[in-house]
């Protein structure tokens, strides 16, 4: 299943090389043919080159023909640039068949997308946090060896049965209620033919009051974010939720939030305390844990696609099978 993978650096300078390589020979190792974007290493100021250079590298995956254009990370640039992207041409390839896939960063090109010409976008890896990982040894508990560390097995999956066609849903379990609600807990339901949105908490609430902002209603909104203590995860739902953008929603899945840390002045406010505070507010279920995020094991999300959404008890299942690229 040979496959023209393009990587190009819309976003911020790729500064882990070595990750950037791997990646490189990851996909290769797959069977993939590789197509490196000319500028995909470039550096100006923290950018992958200045405005005009990621400009022009977006348009180029769009006109390589590629099966999948992927990014080679996030970090920050898209937001800045959004306006002089040529949203038809990109559009024309998606239409032809190219999967534009990205995390991150990548959010507010995906939403712009979609705001702009209702296109699908991917959300799953990067080229370096996804299949550029590697370089640290991992130590087996049973044998005491030393092993290099290889990609998600879970991701890699999700991204062979999407280029393969048969990328048609996600399942998880969502976390146990650990801490008392106001609210009763989510019954079994089922949500057909709704608009799947959302990506990075805090780059998607940038997008605000913008004409890059989707307007989504009755949609599935899936959310994740990094490096971000609870309380500002709240002060972002909150955000929405006062925009109305939350309440016109038929769900809220809540995928990984990593990377912050408790301090004794929270008194017990946690993540946990936010999602308990979000079911108070809204009367939107809000399913939790899933598996999408700044984590090596992640799911691969269609942003834009209709999809349906199941959950009997803790386990909950998306579906877009009617979806293929």
């Amino acid at each position: 299943m040979k496959k023209h993978i393009y990587i190009y650096s819309p976003s911020g300078a790729v500064r882990d090389k070595a990750a950037f390589r791997r990646g490189v020979a990851r996909l290769k190792t797959l069977g993939h043919e590789v197509e490196i974007d000319k500028d995909a290493m470039t550096s100006h100021l923290r950018f992958a080159g200045d405005d005009d250079t990621r400009l022009a590298a977006i348009h180029r995956a769009a006109a390589s023909g590629a099966d999948v254009a992927l990014i080679s990370r996030g970090g920050y640039g898209l937001t800045r640039i959004l306006g002089g992207i040529d949203y038809k041409k990109v559009a024309k390839a998606i239409e032809a068949g190219t999967l534009f896939m990205g995390i991150s960063d990548f959010t507010a090109f995906q939403n712009a997308m979609l705001a702009r010409t209702g296109g699908v976008t991917w959300a799953g890896p990067a080229l370096c946090e996804g299949f550029g990982v590697g370089g640290k040894p991992n130590m087996t508990a049973t044998q005491g060896r030393a092993f290099e560390a290889v990609p998600d097995d879970i991701m890699e999956a999700c991204f062979d049965d999407l280029l393969s066609g048969q990328g048609e849903g996600a399942g998880w379990r969502q976390n146990k209620v650990t801490e008392p609600t106001n609210t009763t807990e989510n019954n079994d339901f089922s949500i057909s033919q709704a608009t799947i949105w959302g990506g990075n908490l805090s780059v998607l609430t940038s997008l605000l009051g913008t004409p890059y902002f989707p307007d989504i209603q009755g949609g599935i909104l899936f959310l994740e974010d990094v490096g971000e203590h609870p309380y500002r995860i709240e002060r972002m739902l909150t955000q929405l939720l006062h925009a109305g953008v939350l309440g016109r929603q038929k769900a809220i899945l809540m995928g990984q939030f990593t990377e912050f840390k408790l301090v004794p002045h929270d008194r017990g406010f946690k993540l946990s305390s936010v999602v308990n505070w979000l079911r108070q507010q809204i009367k939107v279920p809000v399913l939790t844990n899933l598996p999408y995020g700044h984590v090596a094991t992640k799911v691969i999300l269609p942003v834009g696609a209709q999809t349906d959404l199941m959950l009997e008890g803790r386990d909950a299942l998306l579906f877009w099978g009617h979806h293929h690229p």
